[in-house]
């Protein structure tokens, strides 16, 4: 009990912005920021655990190696993608772009270069934009690609809030049209019923146009921190699902 309190004390003090301080004292968006607050904390109280006995998490093997691929915020230290990386054997990431961070083809060549390093299959693993930038590379490159884990992919035809970029910026940057054919190798779409970026009915749409198998969460949000999530571990299960495919049909 002591070590709970411990730890819930260490989490309140340094993993809540001012703002969630502020909404704490608001009867109003309790149950919303207990939502969070829960998700995350069990995140850490596992991770602290582990530190204060001095231990570390057994790392995930797997036979393809998996290649994450972030969306246009690149890598959050709290993110599922960043936690998922540190989790795995064989793994490396898409580096975040120094320029033109919005220009697609950009996007899609940085994920060829770090595929030309890798022997053997891979399983990617795209999160929102990524997402979008891995069907955009399917339709020009070629890999030995054993899966892919899409997860809460943004919908083009949606308005996004006013903090991302507009249609009509995507369009120019490349984004807009999506390819619309099925993907050359299993690929999973991950989708949220109450998405900010995508409507369900939307993400249905394109998992069915890539010829996807979609599993839907529930009211997840996008699946990002701001969402409550940090450590996901149905990403791993996924991953260990799609890991299971027989590579030899498996080329991109």
């Amino acid at each position: 009990m002591c070590f709970l309190m411990h730890a819930r004390m260490l989490y309140w003090s340094g993993h809540l912005s001012s703002n969630e301080k502020r909404l704490s004292s608001n009867v109003h968006h309790q149950n919303q920021l207990n939502r969070i607050v829960n998700k995350q904390f069990i995140e850490f109280i596992f991770i602290y655990s582990l530190k204060i006995k001095g231990r570390s998490m057994e790392k995930i093997q797997t036979k393809a190696t998996v290649l994450i691929v972030p969306g246009l915020r690149d890598h959050v230290a709290e993110h599922w993608q960043t936690l998922l990386e540190q989790r795995l054997v064989k793994v490396r990431s898409v580096p975040a772009l120094e320029t033109d961070k919005l220009n697609c083809i950009k996007r899609v060549k940085a994920i060829q270069a770090q595929l030309e390093e890798i022997d053997g299959p891979v399983i990617l693993v795209a999160h929102s934009a990524g997402v979008l930038m891995t069907v955009h590379w399917a339709v020009i490159y070629q890999h030995n690609i054993q899966g892919a884990l899409l997860v809460t992919p943004p919908d083009l035809s949606a308005k996004w809030p006013e903090n991302y970029p507009s249609s009509a910026m995507l369009k120019q940057q490349g984004w807009d049209p999506l390819p619309n054919k099925f993907l050359p190798f299993p690929s999973i779409v991950v989708a949220s019923t109450n998405d900010h970026l995508a409507s369900y009915q939307a993400v249905r749409t394109m998992a069915k146009t890539w010829g996807s198998q979609l599993v839907s969460l529930g009211e997840v949000g996008h699946l990002n921190p701001a969402a409550g999530y940090g450590y996901w571990a149905q990403a791993e299960q996924f991953i260990q699902q799609l890991d299971q495919v027989d590579d030899s049909i498996c080329i991109a």
